[in-house]
């Protein structure tokens, strides 16, 4: 889940072509974005839920109770064939379309993010696999069929605790839009596009 002061992302870079646009970035600068796990907000707000291991705690995900397409995401990330899992989450209609976004000739978008965590502890505090995974995703949602969607994987750093100690390692955010005359029409292109990445997912989950 996300506490409300996380800004949606803004792509870079836009251009019109025949798939989802996809692309990756590494952001690991002083002034870029952290995860700590686990994570929590202030007390009674939001907090990390381990769905990979206990999964019933889907159920209290709000997200997940309000967006049917974002559970069955996580209930598929977090299932056990997976060398993933998820550490927060969140999606939001809006008809705010940055300049980039214009290339779409879309009036809404309706966005969602995932941020990604490897099951593996080795894997957790290992660079190249984190960019690997990023570039991998890419070049898979390049591949997809047309929709007027948009994916952006960014690799960012993650600081582990274990009890008394903290471990510094790393994580991906996966931003998605999809656009479309309206909010229903850009929510089904954000369908389409998250399926075609859970997909994905387990495609190199399975490898």
């Amino acid at each position: 889940m996300l506490p409300r002061f996380r800004r949606p992302r803004r792509h870079r870079n836009l251009r019109p072509q025949d798939s989802v646009e996809a692309d990756w970035a590494v952001e690991l600068g002083a002034g870029d974005e952290t995860l700590e796990m686990p994570w929590a907000a202030a007390e009674g707000g939001p907090r990390y839920h381990d769905l990979k291991r206990q999964p019933e705690l889907l159920l209290n995900v709000e997200e997940a109770g309000r967006i049917p397409e974002l559970a069955e995401c996580l209930a598929a990330i977090n299932s056990p064939v997976t060398i993933l899992e998820t550490a927060k989450c969140d999606a939001w209609a809006t008809s705010e379309i940055d300049f980039e976004e214009e290339i779409f000739g879309a009036a809404f978008k309706f966005g969602s993010y995932l941020d990604l965590l490897f099951s593996e502890e080795r894997a957790r505090f290992s660079f190249p696999e984190h960019e690997r995974l990023a570039k991998q995703l890419t070049e898979l949602l390049r591949r997809v069929p047309e929709i007027p969607a948009a994916a952006e994987f960014l690799v960012r750093r993650c600081q582990y605790r274990c009890e008394a100690e903290i471990a510094s390692g790393f994580y991906v955010t996966f931003y998605l839009f999809g656009y479309g005359d309206d909010e229903l029409r850009a929510r089904q292109h954000w369908g389409r596009a998250l399926k075609l990445a859970e997909n994905a997912l387990m495609q190199l989950s399975l490898r």
